[in-house]
């Protein structure tokens, strides 16, 4: 007979290996992503960059599950950086738009490789990494307020 209190059994979390996963796959970044200068946080808004070259930072946020003030930072780090440059909106000053410098799609050519070296650290065929990809987005889903 299950005991009451087995629901507060570490093992018995969906959230930690959740949890431990992906500060362990953050942690096998890091030296590919040291190589390019780059924080996780920084390299996943580069990613979303790279794909669409202006976007605003709502729109970023919501790409990358993070609030404004988390972005805020990496915004101005990478601006810094001369990766990006941030504006107001000409039609809307509340609205505040991001665009990929030329010396940010020029970091794109160093960061291909870096998907292919993660993927040589995770221990899952193509078909586990492909069914975890999608249980995964079904989760955030699941998660969206």
């Amino acid at each position: 007979m299950p005991d009451k209190y087995d629901c507060l059994k570490l093992q018995n979390q969906l959230c930690f290996p959740l949890y431990a996963c992906g500060k362990g796959i953050v942690k096998r970044y890091k030296p590919f992503l040291d190589e390019l200068g780059l924080t996780y946080t920084q390299y996943i808004t580069m990613m979303v960059m790279w794909e669409h070259k202006k976007i605003n930072v709502k729109d970023l946020g919501s790409f990358l599950y993070l609030d404004s003030g988390t972005l805020t930072p990496v915004l101005k780090r990478l601006e810094q950086m001369g990766y990006v440059t941030r504006e107001r909106d000409k039609e809307d000053e509340r609205v505040l738009d991001v665009t990929l410098t030329e010396k940010g799609e020029d970091l794109k050519k160093k960061a291909v490789n870096v998907p292919p070296q993660i993927g040589s650290c995770v221990a899952l065929e193509p078909k586990e990494a492909e069914t975890l990809y999608k249980l995964l987005y079904k989760l955030l889903g699941g998660l969206e307020e």
